[in-house]
């Protein structure tokens, strides 16, 4: 869904922005690739205007700053679809800042489950890399597939 400058998204374009350029262009400027600017395009995070002429989609600096918005947002862990939510709601001229602050407090709970969890497969394979290397390699006979992984219990 590729959004235009008129949509309920997007208020219209201030006479004071400057069109910067194209897809390629601002792709380059973002250090991102064109597809990934057509992709956010497409879900509506970016809404260039569309030259009548030619079709080309045209971006300008506030486009510049949505994108570099949003990889600031996705390198804080947000999702497309909680950065969307966040953008909608400065749109509505609310503040997103308690919604930013609950999302990051409940993914820092998330990524503490998940890296406790990594923790601790890192220690069953240290153990068990442990006690591979005391165990001669092992023949398939028919009734094992991996003697290694099945010596764990």
């Amino acid at each position: 869904m590729v959004g235009d400058r008129n949509s309920s998204f997007e208020p219209p374009l201030d006479n004071d922005e400057t069109l910067i350029v194209q897809v390629n262009e601002i792709a380059k400027k973002a250090g991102v690739s064109s597809e990934l600017v057509r992709y956010y395009s497409r879900l509506g995070l970016l809404t260039p205007s569309v030259n009548s002429d030619n079709r080309y989609r045209q971006f300008t600096e506030m486009d510049l700053s949505r994108l570099k918005f949003i990889l600031r947002a996705k390198g804080l862990g947000f999702k497309l679809s909680e950065i969307s939510e966040i953008i909608k709601t400065t749109h509505r001229r609310k503040t997103p800042c308690p919604m930013v602050r609950d999302i990051v407090a409940k993914r820092i709970i998330e990524n503490r489950i998940d890296l406790e969890s990594l923790i601790r497969l890192q220690r069953r394979m240290e153990r068990a890399l442990s006690k591979w290397k005391r165990m001669s390699d092992g023949v398939p006979d028919g009734n094992e597939i991996c003697r290694l992984i099945e010596s764990i219990d």
